[in-house]
């Protein structure tokens, strides 16, 4: 073993991060259109969720059907109005809050557990693997979208239990992800290093196998993301949201259906484009990510 090949005090090995490294996936990540129009559209999404509404303040909370099902453009309301009376462009906004927050953080809740569940199962092996490995087969052997609406169907959704309801099944496909990164990972020479150095299990896993395989942690991130959000549509369009007066794009679908066959197309078109655009947004985000953390692609 050569003196480039020990293990660095704060680092993680080999694969610690230079200014090199880091310069170079920044202009692979920069190469990828699609996944520049990806952040672009993200960014442009949570402007107008977040600080659109201090710049079109609404009333999300009071009906109002002398307003109700106004065509865009009329008295004001760029998009129409909805079935009771809300402004669809404000409607839209708190929607998008709402499935923004609860997608990205059950997305990012399900990805950190699922990391540290697989690291562990794979940095270990044995019967701890093993046992670890069956029960997420066993579960995801159930479709998650039927556990969702069981669950969501028992507990009265809220934010924070949508978040822990949706995170609760999205952690399995990461939690496998990682395990078999830690398999090849354990068996790196920096980590026998750290062993002879004295240095437990716990070290291994969150110093060096976890950090070590950031990449891939990064990148399905995105993709969980994208999946929680639609796990958040899904559950709205089926009646099982946020009580009103919250909404989210789902509910907003859901309520428009109602509507397709009077005309209102406004109730449908505006949720529906952006549900579409923040999945394929976080999708080409994830592809640009993976392409710019691997080595083989990136250019010096």
């Amino acid at each position: 073993m050569t003196a480039a090949e020990l293990p660095v005090p704060g680092g993680t090995g080999p694969a610690a991060a230079t200014p090199g490294l880091a310069r170079r996936t920044a202009a692979g990540f920069a190469r990828n259109r699609l996944a520049l129009a990806g952040l672009i559209i993200l960014a442009a999404l949570c402007a107008l969720c977040f600080l659109g509404p201090l710049l079109h303040p609404t009333d999300q909370v009071h009906t109002d059907l002398s307003q109700a099902g106004l065509p865009p453009g009329t008295d004001g309301h760029l998009l129409g109005t909805t079935d009771l009376g809300y402004d669809m462009l404000g409607r839209l906004m708190y929607g998008g809050r709402t499935s923004l927050e609860v997608g990205l953080a059950a997305g990012l809740l399900a990805t950190l557990f699922g990391t540290v569940y697989g690291a562990v199962a794979g940095y270990f092996g044995g019967w701890l693997d093993a046992a670890m490995m069956r029960i997420t087969d066993a579960a995801l052997a159930i479709p998650a979208l039927f556990l969702l609406v069981v669950v969501a169907a028992i507990i009265t959704p809220s934010k924070p239990v949508l978040i822990l309801i949706i995170a609760s099944v999205a952690w399995l496909s990461p939690a496998r992800l990682i395990r078999g990164e830690a398999l090849a990972l354990r068996s790196r020479d920096y980590v026998h290093a750290m062993r002879l150095m004295g240095g437990g299990g716990g070290r291994a896993v969150f110093r060096h196998i976890v950090p070590n395989a950031l990449g891939t942690v990064v990148v399905n991130a995105t993709f969980q993301i994208a999946d929680a959000i639609l796990y958040v549509a899904y559950l709205s369009f089926l009646g099982l949201s946020i009580p009103p007066p919250a909404a989210d794009w789902g509910s907003m679908l859901s309520a428009g259906i109602t509507y397709t066959q009077v005309g209102h197309w406004w109730l449908i078109f505006p949720p529906g484009i952006a549900i579409v655009l923040v999945v394929a947004a976080f999708n080409f985000l994830g592809d640009g990510l993976r392409d710019a953390f691997d080595v083989r692609l990136q250019k010096n």
